[in-house]
């Protein structure tokens, strides 16, 4: 096809059926004008419907003019496209115009499918530029006056500018020539790579509330389900699901007061010694501690946090605890190394994480090496952005400790380990449970460690329950452990006298860890 006709087609896939409605009452006056034998109308319609074809083509790029461009701290710095912040900020917009006009949104979360394994395959730098392309063939996807945005990693939003009735198979058409743009060949640099993608939908008449966040949650869990169908899957967000998404939705309206009264805050989960039994450190994890709804787990709430954008927040909040425990637990005579501290991929990505974090543990006169930095697997593998490679290795350069967390369940190589400075390893539990009878777990395990040895890094294993896993591990030559085992995470009132307990079990030679159950 000649590609001044492919541009052709393409323009007017990318016209709104808003635009073309007074084309459709054309025949009818027509018609009517031929019925009732009125030459005048005829000329009157024949003479007035080019200007009124051309005034409506001007109001179409009147509104189209109306979305300002968007300034540096709302563009994602690798494809140029917007960010979230940006994404929720013109779709708060978009649904003002719905309640003044009555027309209606959608929004469109995509995922590449398996997009790690081209970075693992060809390296950050090809996985950069296909992100790249990405972007680009987005946004031949829709108008102009729609917005492209790259949400997180190889997440990308479309967020469609409010037409008349924006219906399911407005969206449909739309997934399918995303599908269809991201089905075609990625070539860079010689090397030719196949990608797909999955897709959540969201008409914004649908979502429990109308608002930015609802709607983008909603796409959100409609997305989860796609990829729970396999690689290149659609959902649409549907009444069926409203029940999680109202749930998300309460706890996101009630998430900015939990952060700043103390609702939520870290439980700290032990980390011990399999060679002393001693101390090795604690793992801030979330909670929150909901006044009707009692204990919230992170499973549901850092839905919410992403969703609205929160993640900065509640970092913040969790490393002002961890910090504030440290120096309790000095007063209280007991020596505890260090706390560990997760950081998301969109805390990772802000460019001013170094400095925030370096001016907290000065304020309470930490040392760096007392913090350590508990990175997701993913985001080691998946996360080329140069602020994520450029934050790690700075903290690691500030003298805090990193940690590379459920290792085992992605795809980080043995060069982005040591890339990124990584301390110690944390072996993911899927490959510690029954560690003492299991063969094959024995096997993966030992696999492990001796990598680590070999490049000097520590391991740790998570998920211990039993005595005999805690052996088999110190046997096979892991050097740290937490788990249930040990203890379940806990509130910071609880940590001093459960301290004073494992110093007095220690004392009389008891062992560090109970029978499950």
């Amino acid at each position: 096809m000649p590609q001044n006709d492919t541009h052709k087609r393409e323009s007017w896939l990318k016209r709104g059926p808003g635009d073309f409605q007074l084309l459709s009452f054309m025949p009818l006056f027509i018609v009517a004008a031929y019925w009732i034998r009125a030459e005048a109308v005829l000329f009157v319609v024949s003479f007035m419907f080019p200007l009124l074809l051309a005034f409506q083509e001007l109001l179409g790029r009147n509104n189209a003019h109306q979305t300002a461009p968007l300034s540096e701290d709302m563009r994602d710095p690798l494809t140029g496209l917007a960010n979230r912040q940006a994404a929720r900020q013109r779709l708060t917009r978009f649904i003002e115009t719905e309640r003044n006009t009555g027309r209606e949104t959608a929004t469109l979360h995509i995922d590449i499918d398996r997009f790690r394994l081209i970075n693992e395959r060809y390296g950050m730098e090809t996985g950069d530029r296909v992100l790249a392309e990405i972007g680009d063939r987005l946004r031949s996807c829709v108008r102009d006056n729609d917005l492209v945005a790259r949400i997180d990693g190889d997440d990308f939003a479309l967020v469609l500018n409010p037409i008349r009735k924006a219906d399911l198979a407005i969206a449909m058409t739309i997934a399918e020539r995303v599908r269809a743009a991201i089905d075609h060949p990625f070539s860079i640099d010689h090397v030719t790579c196949y990608l797909t993608c999955s897709i959540g939908i969201c008409l914004s008449g649908r979502a429990p509330a109308q608002d930015a966040d609802s709607i983008l949650a909603s796409a959100g869990i409609a997305l989860d389900l796609a990829r729970r169908e396999g690689p290149n899957a659609t959902r649409s967000f549907s009444p069926k699901m409203r029940r999680e998404a109202q749930k998300l939705h309460h706890l996101s309206s009630e998430l900015e007061a939990a952060l700043e009264n103390g609702q939520i805050r870290p439980f700290f989960q032990p980390q011990i010694c399999t060679d002393t039994g001693e101390i090795a450190g604690f793992e801030a994890l979330a909670r929150w501690e909901h006044p009707e709804n009692g204990l919230i787990l992170p499973g549901l709430f850092l839905k919410a946090v992403a969703a609205t954008g929160r993640s900065d927040r509640l970092g913040e909040v969790i490393l002002y605890h961890s910090l504030s425990a440290l120096k309790a637990w000095d007063r209280a005579g007991f020596r505890v190394p260090c706390v560990g501290v997760n950081f998301s991929s969109e805390e990772l990505r802000n460019p001013k994480l170094v400095e925030k974090i370096k001016w907290e543990v000065d304020r309470f006169d930490v040392a760096p090496s007392r913090i350590t930095i508990e990175v997701l697997e993913n985001v080691v593998s998946e996360h080329d952005d140069d602020v994520v490679t450029s934050n790690i290795r700075a903290l690691a350069a500030h003298g805090f400790n990193i940690d590379l967390d459920d290792f085992g369940t992605g795809h980080a190589a043995i060069a982005n380990i040591r890339r990124f400075a990584v301390n110690r390893i944390k072996i993911d539990r899927s490959f510690i449970t029954h560690i003492d009878s299991d063969a094959e777990q024995q096997a993966m395990a030992s696999a492990i460690i001796r990598m680590a040895e070999s490049l000097g890094i520590e391991t740790l294993a998570e998920g211990v329950e039993t005595i005999a896993e805690h052996g088999r591990l110190a046997e096979l030559g892991c050097r740290y452990i937490q788990g249930f085992g040990i203890a379940r995470p806990m509130p910071f009132e609880d940590s001093i006298a459960w301290l004073t307990h494992h110093r007095e079990k220690l004392a009389k030679g008891a062992p560090p860890v109970s029978k499950a159950g």
